[in-house]
C-alpha cells in the first residue's frame, strides 16, 4: 500500500454524502505517487494524469460532470491539503445541522398542566393506588387467606397478597402448616422482602419471634436476672447454647471449675449476661456468673456468714463464702487499734462476718466483725469467743447496723 492509499483511507470521510465531489483527488490517491507533497495542486495533478497512457481522466466520469464549470475554476487554485480540509469541514456542518433540527424539534415538544386529563384528588389517588404496602423490618398485620404446603398467603390490604415460606413460620415448624395456622385468622408478622413485579411481599413469622426474644433478654439482662439455656455443641472457645430461637456462646472460662464441656452438651444449665446486642447478633453468656448471681440473690445485708480467707492484702482479707468472695477491710475488722492483721487471721482460717453492703451488679460483698465485738478490741485479745459467740451476737450487732445507718442519715 502506497502513502497516499493510506492517506485516502485515513484522512477522507467514508461513504459519506460529500464523496461524490472529488472523485479526482480520490483517483489520484489510488495511484502511482504522481504527486509528491502538499503544495502540488489540483491543476497540477490533472496534467499530470492526462499526461500518462494508464491513468484515465477522471475529470470525465459522471461525478466530475455534474459539477459547475465555475467551481472547477475556482479549484485549480486551491492546494491539495485545503481541498480534503474544505470537505471534512462541510461533513462537519451537515452533522452540525442535523444536531440543531433534532434539538429544535425537542425543544418544540412543551406541555402545560392543562394538557393533562386530571385534577389534584385524581393524582393523589394515584399516588395511594402506587403506594408500597410493605417496608423491609417493619410490622405488619393481616388475616390468613390460604394455607399452601411451601407457605402461607396473607391478606395485608394490597392488591396482591402477602406471602410467608414456610420456613419463616416459626421457630419449629411442623410438617403440615394447617396444624398451626387456620384460614380466616390474623397473624402478625415481619416483612422481610419488599414487593415483587406482582405486588407480593414476603413476609416473616419467625423473624418476629425472635425479635421479642432478643427484647426480653435486652429487659432480663437489666434486671440482672438468670435464664436456663439448652447446650448445643461446643468448639475450639466454649460451648454453644439455644435460648428460644437464638443462638448464644459460653466461653470455657466462664464455666464452674471441674465441668467437663462434653457432658454438658445436650443439658439445660443457669447462665448470667456478660454480652447482649441484637443489632450483631451476638449473645455471650456465663455459667460461672450464675452461679454467683444465684448465691449474691441468697444473700442479704445484716446476715452472718461463714468462709475462709483465701486472700490476703495490705487494704484487708478476702473471704470465700462459697464460689463468691466478700472482703474484710482493715477497718471492719475490730473497734481496736489494729496493727499487725496479718497475725490476727492467716491463709485458710475459718471466719464468721456480717454483710454490710451487698451490690449484686458488681459482685460486691463488705464484710464486718467489728460489730461482732463485745467492748472495742475484743477480738484481738479474744478473738476465739467473738467466733463462737458470733450466732448470738448477731442481734445485737443488727441493731446498732440500723443505728449507724439513722445516724448517718
Amino acid at each position: 500500500m502506497t502513502c497516499f492509499q493510506t492517506l485516502a483511507e485515513n484522512q477522507l470521510p467514508k461513504k459519506t454524502e460529500s464523496n461524490h465531489r472529488l472523485p479526482e483527488v480520490i483517483g489520484i490517491c489510488k495511484k502511482e505517487e504522481l504527486i509528491l507533497d502538499k503544495k502540488t495542486t489540483v491543476k497540477q495533478a490533472n496534467d499530470k494524469m492526462q499526461s500518462s497512457q494508464h491513468i484515465p481522466n477522471f475529470s470525465n466520469t459522471p461525478a466530475a460532470q455534474t459539477m459547475d464549470n465555475d467551481k472547477l475554476v475556482e479549484r485549480e487554485g486551491l492546494l491539495m491539503a485545503d481541498l480534503l480540509e474544505s470537505a471534512m469541514s462541510n461533513e462537519h456542518k451537515n452533522d452540525n445541522k442535523q444536531q440543531l433540527k433534532s434539538k429544535d424539534k425537542r425543544s418544540e415538544i412543551t406541555h402545560t398542566v392543562d394538557d393533562f386529563d386530571f385534577d389534584e384528588a385524581s393524582f393523589l389517588a394515584a399516588l395511594d393506588d402506587h403506594q408500597p404496602i410493605g417496608i423491609i423490618d417493619r410490622c405488619i398485620n393481616g388475616i390468613i387467606l390460604n394455607i399452601e404446603s411451601d407457605g402461607i398467603y396473607v391478606d395485608i390490604g394490597g392488591k396482591a397478597p402477602a406471602f410467608m415460606p414456610k420456613k419463616e413460620c416459626g421457630l419449629n415448624t411442623a410438617n403440615n402448616l394447617k396444624d398451626i395456622f387456620t384460614i380466616g385468622s390474623q397473624i402478625e408478622a415481619v416483612v422481610i422482602q419488599e414487593q415483587n413485579a406482582e405486588g407480593i411481599v414476603t413476609i416473616s413469622y419467625k423473624s418476629l419471634i425472635t425479635r421479642r426474644n432478643w427484647d426480653t433478654i435486652q429487659a432480663l439482662k437489666r434486671n440482672g436476672e438468670l435464664i436456663q439455656v439448652r447446650v448445643t455443641g461446643s468448639n475450639r472457645g466454649g460451648l454453644t447454647c439455644d435460648y428460644n430461637g437464638i443462638r448464644g456462646f459460653i466461653p470455657y472460662s466462664q464455666l464452674q471449675y471441674g465441668e467437663t464441656p462434653e457432658k454438658m452438651i445436650g443439658t439445660t444449665i443457669t447462665a448470667s449476661f456478660l454480652e447482649v446486642n441484637s443489632n450483631s447478633q451476638k449473645l455471650v453468656l456465663s455459667a460461672k456468673g450464675a452461679v454467683i448471681a444465684s448465691k449474691l440473690a441468697n444473700l442479704e445485708v445484716g446476715q452472718l456468714i461463714e468462709g475462709h480467707i483465701t486472700g490476703i492484702k495490705p487494704y484487708g482479707f478476702f473471704v470465700d463464702l462459697g464460689g463468691i468472695s466478700g472482703l474484710l477491710h482493715h477497718s471492719a475488722i475490730t473497734n481496736g487499734n489494729l496493727k499487725e492483721p496479718e497475725k490476727l487471721f492467716g491463709q485458710n482460717d475459718q471466719v464468721k462476718a456480717l454483710i454490710t453492703e451487698l451490690d449484686p451488679s458488681r459482685k460486691r460483698i463488705a464484710l464486718n466483725t467489728a460489730l461482732l465485738e463485745a467492748k472495742h478490741g475484743e477480738i484481738l485479745t479474744a478473738k476465739e469467743t467473738v467466733m463462737s459467740e458470733a450466732t448470738d451476737r448477731t442481734i445485737n450487732a443488727r441493731q446498732l447496723m440500723r443505728q449507724q445507718e439513722q445516724s448517718t442519715k
